[in-house]
């Protein structure tokens, strides 16, 4: 779409109601969306919103996780600021390109790691990276050379002229990773990057996408629905059914609940929890369940006492108590009703 080139155009000439542009993002944002929607309109007329009024602020150079279960709009929300999808309404800027304005720009500047693999199995390490580069434009005097770089950063030198298929999952991973970065975008989105590895590799993958990020300086911003990742991430929003419900560091999330979980095993449980009714800040429930009862207050620490000492003198015995701050999973938690971990509810 040509851009507007500044020509004066007279009052008969100027549309009756112009469209406002959207709002600029600042020189420090790499991502921003105002009022982000997407709908979908199902076979029967039933209209489907996967993304609603999402709002989001991204700093270059940053970590960025968009955490929630599957299904809650993480990957719609990629498509739209990858320009692959057009967004019902709202506006978005991605490397200082508009999505809806600018989309071939706003695809030149971006790489986008699916969640199931794009490489080519049959074809060696060496040859993937190339052929990515050839489809960005880079010129041939270029490609050797970043094709190299890129084979060092993802500790694959070695494996260069292996077939794609006779890799492990986390170098096949990795060389992913690597062919992204080749074009040097100034984001990189990363949808579920680590599924389907097993733990070790996954922390693999990780420090290998903090290296990635000090070496080449861009934005990460990768959607998962594993909480010990997002807790490696400088800043994060949690989406739940197309709606963001918090946005900031996991510091800053977490702290926003506030109270420490006190979990306590006794002898009587249903005799503790009255009890510890008693003894609790008004408004907080007590809850039992299979692992026992708990509570949230206050600095549970010092409060392990005080339930200690009342529940013995009423001739109930404890058994294990323990005090834990808030996790990105209470989080969630405290915003839906419901857990991200999938036993569920349980425990909380």
């Amino acid at each position: 779409m040509p851009l507007h080139t500044g020509d004066h155009e007279s009052p008969r000439a100027a549309a009756p109601h112009p469209r406002p542009d959207p709002p600029a993002a600042p020189p420090s944002s790499a991502v921003r969306t105002r009022g982000l929607v997407k709908s979908y309109r199902g076979p029967d007329g039933t209209l489907t919103h996967a993304v609603r009024g999402l709002d989001l602020d991204v700093r270059q150079g940053e970590t960025f996780a968009f955490l929630g279960p599957n299904g809650a709009g993480k990957s719609t929300t990629i498509a739209m600021l990858c320009a692959l999808t057009r967004p019902t309404s709202g506006s978005a800027t991605v490397a200082g390109a508009d999505v809806l304005t600018e989309p071939d720009r706003v695809r030149s500047r971006v790489g986008l790691l699916f969640q199931h693999s794009a490489l080519d199995a049959d074809l060696t390490a060496e040859q993937n990276l190339r052929i990515h580069a050839r489809l960005y434009g880079l010129r041939r005097g270029d490609v050797r050379r970043r094709t190299a770089e890129a084979l060092d950063v993802a500790g694959l030198s070695d494996r260069r002229r292996a077939p794609v298929r006779t890799l492990s999952g986390g170098m096949r991973r990795r060389l992913e990773l690597a062919r992204q970065l080749l074009h040097s975008p100034g984001v990189l989105f990363l949808d579920e990057p680590t599924t389907g590895l097993d733990p070790h590799a996954r922390a693999v993958v990780r420090d290998h996408l903090r290296t990635l990020r000090d070496r080449h300086g861009s934005t990460l911003f990768v959607t998962t629905h594993y909480l010990d990742e997002a807790e490696h991430c400088d800043r994060l929003a949690i989406i739940d059914r197309g709606r963001l419900v918090a946005q900031g560091t996991p510091h800053e999330v977490k702290a926003a609940i506030g109270d420490d979980r006190v979990a306590l095993r006794t002898s009587d449980d249903e005799g503790a929890r009255r009890v510890v009714e008693l003894l609790a800040p008004p408004g907080r429930s007590v809850t039992v369940d299979a692992d026992g009862l708990w509570l949230r207050v206050p600095d549970g620490s010092a409060w392990i006492p005080r339930l200690c000492a009342a529940l013995g003198a009423d001739g109930i015995a404890v058994h294990t108590a323990s005090a834990t701050p808030p996790t990105l999973d209470d989080v969630f938690f405290h915003h839906t009703g419901r857990s991200m971990t999938p036993e569920g509810d349980g425990g909380r």
